[in-house]
């Protein structure tokens, strides 16, 4: 555990190279889906960052809203040297935090890390729990997060094999 203190803060368009940078290395083992730059700059408001006190970004995560009750946390990633010091656990609080704030009562994840997280309240779902009247509407969306909750066929050839987890607020 670090001793430093961490301060969870929202993202700014400063931050994205960073990111972007962060996420590299994830993306070549096949953990993260690769974004173009362009993706990153336009989830900056949905994305918090974890800084130290020199102002060091060490890690971020997203919280996607998809329908009136549901929100995905997405692009999760610590920088690999400051991984098991606890930042990931405290950039997925202030997102649920978030989740809570915005209403939002169902958070759903497509994680590797299913161990981390359980740890959160997140159980492991074979389908997408919503009725048809929601699904009929979430299937509109272009978004390939929506995409993979639904797990639809169009996705199959970009899924990496995660698992997809549900956390009820």
């Amino acid at each position: 555990m670090t001793s430093s203190k961490i301060l969870i803060r929202p993202a700014r368009t400063s931050d994205v190279p960073v990111i972007q940078a962060m996420r590299e290395p994830f993306i070549a083992q096949r953990v993260l889906l690769g974004r173009e730059l362009v993706g990153l700059y336009e989830s900056v408001p949905e994305l918090l960052v974890a800084e130290d006190e020199k102002g060091q970004v060490l890690g971020c995560g997203a919280l996607h809203v998809m329908w009136h009750d549901l929100a995905e946390v997405r692009s999760l990633v610590v920088d690999q040297s400051r991984r098991g010091q606890g930042i990931g656990h405290q950039i997925v609080d202030a997102l649920l935090a978030r989740a809570v704030a915005l209403g939002i009562t169902r958070v759903f994840c497509l994680t590797f890390e299913v161990e981390f997280f359980a740890k959160h309240g997140f159980e492991t779902m074979s389908e997408a729990p919503i009725d048809p009247e929601t699904y009929a509407e979430l299937v509109r969306s272009s978004d390939e997060g929506i995409a993979e909750f639904l797990d639809l066929a169009r996705v199959k050839q970009n899924t990496l094999g995660n698992t997809r987890m549900l956390r009820v607020l």
